[in-house]
């Protein structure tokens, strides 16, 4: 699969592309996953199936595609690639979660994988380099933890007053280089940041009881998770 057509899998906004290796095999069963569930990924399939549809591929006509939805639970993205990958399919695409594009790297060596991430990827040991990735994975990141200190300036910004910020995290998330990078910021910026740890909705309740409600504003981390359980 070349360059073009392997990253043409992904529609999104402003990412950055990394250097993929040429593949010549054609596919006809993709496999993917996502963390959230079809409703809460309608977008992204539309620009999915607008990414494949430009390189000639029709979902049911010259394409199978098998789903997997992770419902919002990190702890289900393993078993649910190992499927995929028992299954045989010519290529396995993670959008949107990091633990995710891991787990299809534990999960295969053989199956070209496409991730679109929030991290750096070679700081989260999904390839070797940008320029030169190895392996069998490629994909896009957002950015999400280069931009972590603009968002905190910009929330500032909302909320000048504003002395003290609740930040809300997920330990059991990848991205923890976003908590420096925030901390960092706050501290350059000079307001106090009080870390808030939520891994699932009990904790999310716990936080806004104990901490959040006492601060000033909030910051949420870039995490899936939190998307999941915006509401």
């Amino acid at each position: 699969m070349k360059r073009r057509e392997f990253i043409g899998l992904i529609g999104g906004a402003a990412t950055l592309p990394l250097a993929v290796r040429a593949q010549q095999s054609a596919f006809s069963v993709v496999g993917f996953l996502h963390f959230t569930s079809f409703e809460e990924t309608r977008d992204f399939l539309a620009a999915f199936h607008r990414g494949l549809g430009e390189t000639g591929y029709v979902e049911n006509k010259n394409v199978t595609i098998e789903y997997r939805w992770g419902q919002g639970h990190t702890d289900r993205l393993p078993t649910l690639i190992e499927e995929l990958a028992r299954r045989q399919v010519s290529v396995i695409v993670v959008l949107g979660n990091t633990n995710g594009a891991l787990a299809a790297k534990a999960a295969t060596r053989t199956i070209p994988v496409v991730f679109m991430v929030g991290v750096d990827p070679v700081q989260a040991g999904l390839v070797d380099s940008l320029s030169k990735p190895g392996g069998n994975l490629t994909g896009i990141s957002n950015l999400n933890v280069e931009v972590a200190a603009k968002r905190l300036e910009l929330l500032l910004q909302m909320v000048p007053a504003a002395k003290s910020v609740a930040y809300l995290r997920n330990p059991t998330s990848i991205i923890q280089p976003e908590a420096e990078v925030v901390q960092s910021a706050a501290r350059t910026l000079g307001v106090q940041l009080k870390f808030v740890d939520a891994s699932d909705l009990r904790e999310i309740e716990e936080g806004f009881t104990n901490v959040v409600q006492q601060q000033d504003a909030l910051y949420v981390s870039a995490d899936n998770f939190f998307n999941w359980h915006s509401d």
